[in-house]
């Protein structure tokens, strides 16, 4: 799959750290740094612009070594970028530990997923096809 994409960045374009990784690492882009106090949410540019294909999202996953190491997440995870839009990816990242967390220009913040996905046709019923879980819920598969 090819993806036409725009760099206003001053770093390399969202790459793979191993053969098989399923998310692309991406950069803060950033002309001073900034820190994140606790419970505190930014919005982090990236300066990347990007032309997905119809039928194709890119999901905004948090890193996991800065999720354990830091405690620092991405708020709406997966953020979701769709084939339409054409604005520059930012990061909402909110920090969950009790200590300050400072973003430097040029870091790690998150990794990125492009997935396909389906536009269903809902097709209204009065019933639905009966299964042996039924309506059980949360916790109800398990004890």
């Amino acid at each position: 799959m090819k993806i036409k994409i725009i760099n206003k960045s001053q770093h390399p374009l969202p790459k793979y750290q191993t053969e098989q990784s399923a998310g692309m690492d991406l950069c803060a882009n950033l002309s001073e740094k900034i820190t994140l106090k606790s419970l505190e949410r930014k919005l982090i540019p990236t300066g990347l612009f990007m032309q997905l294909p119809p039928g194709y999202e890119a999901q905004v996953r948090p890193r996991s070594g800065l999720a354990i190491k830091n405690g620092i997440s991405v708020l709406n995870s997966p953020g979701t970028i769709d084939a339409d839009y054409r604005g520059e990816i930012g990061v909402i990242l909110v920090n969950l530990s009790a200590d300050e967390f400072s973003i430097n220009n040029g870091d790690r913040i998150a990794q990125m997923v492009i997935a396909k996905h389906e536009n269903p046709t809902w097709i209204e019923v009065d019933e639905l096809e009966e299964t042996v879980r039924g309506e059980g819920g949360f916790g109800s598969t398990s004890k």
